[in-house]
């Protein structure tokens, strides 16, 4: 393995903006009108429409992703999204503006099915708002598979 990796890999800052919103909520398919409609978000229980669950991928459009990628030491030819999982600690709505703080949680090399080695790096984003609340937890799963023989 290379040297050992920074704790902090990146940080991002963004508005959770509803012209963005719409535009996730239609390439998502998503039908609900909560995400679209002030009103029917509002009588809902929300302060302005929220985003989609998988909202936070925006985030990478605001990111120099080869940076990050080549600051892990990755072969980003042999990287694939092994896994990713959310978890919300409230609601993102439109209006929010929040930084994300992505870090190293673990890094691995593994035996390949195939021979050779696998790196898996676990990667942890804590996103929080204006008033440094945690928002949101994204944990991140890149395996970087072996060279092919």
């Amino acid at each position: 393995m290379a040297d050992p990796l920074p704790d902090v890999v990146d940080r991002v800052d963004y508005d959770v903006e509803r012209g963005k919103i719409r535009e996730f909520t239609r390439a998502t398919f998503t039908t609900d009108p909560v995400h679209t409609n002030p009103a029917t978000a509002r009588d809902a229980g929300f302060d302005d429409v929220p985003a989609t669950l998988t909202h936070t991928v925006v985030a990478g459009h605001q990111r120099d992703q080869r940076a990050f990628v080549d600051s892990l030491g990755l072969a980003l030819e042999r990287v694939v999204v092994g896994s990713v999982m959310w978890t919300y600690l409230r609601p993102l709505t439109a209006g929010d503006h929040v930084v994300g703080t992505r870090r190293v949680v673990d890094d691995v090399q593994r035996a390949g099915k195939r021979g050779g080695t696998m790196r898996i790096v676990t990667l942890e984003t804590e996103y929080v708002d204006a008033d440094g609340a945690p928002v949101v937890r994204l944990e991140e799963v890149l395996i970087e598979r072996g060279e092919q023989r």
